[in-house]
């Protein structure tokens, strides 16, 4: 059965395992998760975390707002169109 695991719980492995106290065999049995799955959770911490420092992120968030305000008018622009169709469809034809 495959387990889903929380991301503060994958982090706590990670940072365990790039301390480096115990080996990663050590840490499988304690944690029971594969020595695979703490690489894997290693490695992917250490390439993502200097994204922490970086302004990668706060533009990421800014390009969602653009995004987000995109939609938005779109959303706007859609509801004017449908409520002067059903307008359109209620008059009688002459």
């Amino acid at each position: 059965m495959r387990k889903n695991h929380s991301a503060d719980f994958k982090a706590r492995v990670a940072l365990e395992a790039i301390k480096g106290e115990r080996s990663l065999s050590e840490l499988a049995s304690f944690y029971e998760v594969h020595p695979n799955q703490i690489r894997m959770w290693k490695k992917r911490l250490l390439a993502e975390v200097s994204d922490i420092f970086s302004d990668r992120r706060r533009k990421k968030k800014v390009d969602e707002e653009g995004v987000k305000s995109k939609l938005y008018e779109e959303i706007g622009r859609l509801k004017i169109e449908l409520d002067w169709l059903k307008k359109k469809s209620e008059l009688p034809s002459g």
